[in-house]
């Protein structure tokens, strides 16, 4: 029975790791708002352009995991892109997820408003290739929103 035990212990422990392994390859929402203010602070210190170089390199400062910046203006066009260069200066005013929800209208209305804040849609994780729930943190700097979003 001893053995049985100790087995059981392992299996459980084994679980554990693995979980907090496959936790720590998913970004959280404070680390979601940490990189979107990062991302403002070299914007607002360096200028646009250093900000969206930083930004649109994949192996640069502001992608990390599942986790990247993006920057879109009030019409909805994206200005910078951590993860898909080919979004760069296309209008997504009209873009909808998977359930056919306009999300970046609400996103361009927070900047509207200057309100940082949470929007929840459906989007395809890069990592998983699934679509995922995933929320994003906006935060607005003029006609800009700096935008992370978490899978949930």
């Amino acid at each position: 029975m001893k053995v049985i035990g100790m087995v059981a212990a392992a299996v459980l422990l084994n679980a554990a790791v693995m979980g907090m392994s496959v936790a720590a390859d998913k970004g959280t929402k404070e680390e979601a708002v940490a990189l979107t203010k990062k991302a403002v602070e070299l914007y607002k210190s360096a200028g646009k352009d250093k900000a969206y170089a930083a930004i649109n390199d994949k192996n640069g400062p502001f992608v990390d995991r599942d986790l990247y910046v993006y920057v879109v203006d009030t019409t909805g066009h994206v200005r910078a892109h951590g993860s898909n260069p080919k979004l760069l200066d296309k209008d997504m005013s009209q873009l909808k997820d998977a359930d056919g929800k306009n999300f970046i209208s609400e996103l361009t209305a927070k900047v509207k408003a200057k309100q940082s804040g949470w929007v929840d849609y459906k989007w395809t994780n890069p990592i998983s290739k699934q679509i995922e729930a995933k929320t994003t943190y906006v935060e607005p700097v003029g006609d800009l929103g700096f935008a992370v979003g978490v899978y949930k």
